[in-house]
């Protein structure tokens, strides 16, 4: 996504932010943007490995049936 927007659409993004938010309260949000995505990716991460692990109990029960 970030790529279809390219290098001059991503410094006009920022200094619309700068001029919207202040120099002084940009680094809050940035931090604030970087500890929700990193939680959202942490989360997605974990739900892939509960899938994965509920998928190998259910081949590991049809393995046993047989």
């Amino acid at each position: 996504m970030a790529s279809a927007i390219g290098i001059p659409g991503l410094i006009l993004i920022l200094i619309i932010a700068l001029i919207v938010f202040g120099p002084k309260k940009l680094p809050e949000i940035g931090k604030a943007t970087g500890q929700t995505l990193r939680e959202f990716k942490k989360s997605a991460r974990d739900l892939t490995n509960e899938d994965s692990e509920e998928q190998k109990t259910l081949d590991q029960s049809k393995e046993k049936g047989k």
